[in-house]
């Protein structure tokens, strides 16, 4: 096992930092250590939680050009983009710090006729350890998503990086405990290594662990995970389209659509990689495209618009997808094979290329976007379903939107936008298919890394008890007509 982690600019190749690789005994004694605060963070309460996570969303911002300096430097995303990034997570963590308490307090529930006698409720206690399995795409954002909605409902969180941003990930560690100098060590932690440092992760104990990252990876996270019976949270990746209707303001629908493909150099899960647009107005639309994505430009100085591909091995995806589509047919618009580099990939806009192909079938996760020419809506809503992932879209319509919606197998939509469903901490993000299960954001988020216990207390004897081996003869003979006067009717 390589004993080192070397983190480099994506840029310029420069050493960022360096970091161990810790091992599967390491990592059992970090998860042990995050075991043993658990009861201390649990008893901190709504309230003293509350408080914990606004004094580190207070710290990320009052340092935040320090860490915006550190995203640029080892992830390769421009400042605004890092800045828009954090800002996004600290919306997240005030949300689920304010909203914890009264989304998971317990709840009544009636008790029914037969146990008229008793009271009812159901709590949602945390599951003790969550281990977090984060990406690289957005270093902050998306971790966030599940560290601070699991620290909020209560439990300790153990974090594993992706192993090209774990210095992002350190200072972000670093800052809870820096705003909260009285916690124990353990409630957020870090680890640091490569896939076998996230399989130990899985078989350290961890009560409940969430992944973002590739289907074939997450199904490799769920096998360990497996052993040991650990639920988990998959949020996979996306191929996710983009309808435009003829009746769609095609000067919005372009510029969006031009940023939902080709920003943070199209490394979002949630991006768009498909159009679908109807034929009156292809033309329309594809002249509003060109003219935004010609001004687009990759780069590492400050005003570029986006940054290097961080994933080196991701080019060659990004190259095979392209070539595919153009030796099938498909008629490069913007772009083509020569606009990928070694480091930067320019924009590239595909009109039409064959729906087999894998620059429509498979995430490329680069700036690249196909347009496909559709007859009617019908037509797009099937194209746009055609496919193993089912993650978010979004529809361009003054009139149709709703049934176009209405219609789409997506767990997310944006409507005359897109990604808006992201920025909005009170919302859940999640998947389907190959893109995953499981959710974070919002009510559902908090819930989903919490246990729901029934609580059912007796307040007083009933005449008719049946939870007794000592049932009254009257009782019994009582039952055949309780039934049909309670059910039958």
């Amino acid at each position: 096992m390589t004993h080192q982690l070397v983190s480099t600019d994506p840029a310029t190749d420069e050493v960022v930092a360096t970091f161990d690789v810790q091992t599967a005994e390491e990592v059992n004694t970090i998860v042990a250590r995050a075991r043993e605060a658990s009861p201390w963070w649990r008893d901190q309460g709504y309230d003293g939680r509350r408080d914990a996570l606004l004094r580190w969303k207070r710290h990320l911002a009052k340092h935040s050009e320090d860490l915006v300096q550190l995203m640029h430097r080892e992830n390769g995303k421009p400042l605004t983009d890092a800045r828009l990034e954090l800002m996004l997570a600290l919306e997240h963590i005030a949300w689920v710090a304010k909203h914890a308490g009264k989304v998971l307090r317990p709840e009544k529930r009636r008790p029914g006729v037969l146990l008229a006698n008793f009271t009812a409720r159901v709590e949602n206690l945390p599951y003790g350890v969550v281990g977090v399995i984060g990406p690289w795409n957005y270093p902050i954002f998306t971790p966030n998503g599940s560290i601070a909605t699991a620290l909020a409902a209560g439990n300790t969180v153990v974090f594993k990086p992706s192993e090209y941003t774990p210095a992002i990930a350190q200072w972000y560690v670093d800052a809870f405990a820096a705003a909260n100098p009285d916690a124990p060590d353990g409630v957020l932690s870090l680890v640091t290594g490569f896939g076998e440092t996230g399989a130990a992760l899985c078989r350290a104990g961890v009560d409940k662990l969430a992944f973002t990252g590739s289907a074939p990876t997450g199904r490799k996270v769920m096998a360990a995970c497996a052993e040991s019976l650990v639920p988990v949270v998959m949020e996979l990746g996306g191929k996710d389209a983009a309808i435009v209707a003829a009746d769609a303001d095609l000067a919005r629908a372009a510029d969006a659509i031009a940023f939902g493909a080709m920003g943070n150099s199209g490394q979002t899960c949630v991006g768009i990689e498909r159009v679908y647009v109807e034929r009156p107005v292809r033309d329309a639309f594809l002249e509003e495209l060109t003219e935004r994505v010609r001004t687009i430009r990759p780069g590492s100085d400050k005003s570029a618009s986006y940054g290097p591909m961080t994933m080196p091995s991701q080019i060659e995806i990004v190259r095979r997808h392209v070539d595919d589509a153009l030796t099938g047919g498909g008629i490069a618009v913007v772009g083509g094979r020569e606009s990928i580099g070694d480091r930067y990939i320019e924009p590239v806009v595909i009109l039409d290329p064959p729906h087999t192909s894998s620059a429509v079938q498979e995430e490329t996760f680069g700036p690249t976007v196909t347009v496909t020419t559709v007859e009617s809506l019908d037509e797009a809503v099937k194209l746009a379903n055609d496919t193993p992932f089912g993650l978010a879209g979004a529809v361009f319509s003054r009139g149709h939107a709703e049934e176009i919606v209405d219609r789409l197998e997506t767990s997310q939509v944006s409507v005359n936008s897109v990604l808006g469903f992201a920025g909005m901490a009170a919302l859940p993000l999640g998947g389907r298919g190959e893109s995953g299960f499981g959710r974070i954001h919002g009510p559902e988020g908090l819930r989903e890394f919490t246990r729901p216990r029934a609580v059912a207390t007796q307040r007083f004897p009933a005449p008719i008890n049946l939870l007794t081996f000592g049932r009254k003869a009257w009782v019994v003979r009582l039952l055949p007509r309780l039934i049909r006067w309670v059910h039958a009717r």
